[in-house]
């Protein structure tokens, strides 16, 4: 695989030949490990090489993606057509009063670190979730916090200040709150094809000892609840929060945890997440999330809708 793939097409002349390469397999850069190759695959450096890269897709009318950390999603075994811009723009830091700059492929874990060792508080309730920040505020990101009793649904909403967008009519600007209309796994970006550049957050002072002891208490939680990714790649909660009963409750209800499709398995940690057992496809997790939908209609009448986006072709 040449670094400098040939035939670069023209609309693409104007990025960093250097981090352009052609027929890249995604797999590696998912938290489930699974996914074809990418026709093209760019990585960008900073929030206005993103936005260079996006343009460009745009201007030439070719499919485009921009890849995160690759929580979250199945990309197909067949690749993805046109474009795909694996965001690395991660510069950030914090001002006196306390707002977090951060560019929007940052990744939400060493943001966490770097600002509770400062002390500053807002961000330790996300220690633990594969995330950058453009996939934070896509999604809303959120958790169960503090502990012990984790009666509260914490959301990175609530410290979001704004932020820097390339909206999809190809203009760039500054949104607040109002814009992002947050919900629960939802935000604007769900519905408009903008993208996020770069954002702003407002911490609050605290003592990095109590923020560490926090940041202990919620990775343990997670440990004892969700399977390791290093051990057992997956892409989170697979169906979407069906209200008072729990997708993965009828999940289990049905005896399926630990149930199996090729190299693809419903946790036995948690029936709401699948894993990639080695070498599991695309096409063995979509078989196992069939399975588990028509499982739980024919017994509870309950539809399961997915959650995880489905990239590319399969």
């Amino acid at each position: 695989m040449s670094s400098h793939a040939p035939h670069t097409p023209a609309a693409l002349a104007g990025l960093d030949a250097s981090r352009l390469r052609a027929q890249v397999p995604l797999a590696p850069f998912t938290t489930f490990r699974i996914g074809g190759p990418a026709d093209w695959y760019y990585e960008a450096t900073s929030a206005e090489d993103l936005a260079q890269a996006v343009t460009a897709a745009r201007e030439s009318h070719m499919p485009w993606f921009v890849l995160g950390l690759g929580a979250n999603i199945l990309v197909g075994d067949r690749g993805v057509r046109g474009l795909v811009i694996r965001n690395r723009a991660t510069q950030h830091h914090v001002t006196p009063d306390g707002v977090l700059h951060t560019e929007s492929g940052a990744v939400v874990q060493q943001l966490v670190l770097d600002t509770v060792r400062a002390g500053w508080s807002g961000l330790e309730h996300y220690i633990g979730i594969p995330s950058t920040v453009g996939g934070a505020l896509w999604q809303n990101l959120h958790f169960l916090s503090p502990a012990p009793e984790r009666e509260r649904t914490m959301f990175i909403s609530e410290v979001f200040r704004d932020c820097d967008i390339l909206a999809e009519d190809g203009t760039r600007r500054t949104v607040d709150a109002d814009y992002m209309q947050f919900g629960y796994d939802d935000s604007v970006f769900h519905h408009r094809r903008d993208i996020v550049l770069a954002a702003r957050f407002q911490l609050s002072a605290d003592d990095p000892a109590r923020l560490h002891r926090v940041l202990q208490e919620n990775l343990a939680w997670r440990g004892a609840r969700h399977p390791w990714l290093e051990v057992h790649p997956s892409a989170g909660s697979i169906f979407k929060k069906i209200e008072g009963v729990g997708a993965g409750r009828l999940i289990d209800q049905c005896g399926l945890k630990g149930f199996r499709m090729g190299g693809a398995q419903i946790s036995h940690m948690h029936a709401n997440i699948m894993v990639n057992l080695g070498g599991a496809t695309a096409a063995d997790v979509r078989a196992l999330i069939a399975h588990a939908q028509t499982a739980v209609f024919e017994r509870f009448g309950q539809r399961l809708e997915t959650e995880i986006g489905m990239i590319g072709e399969f």
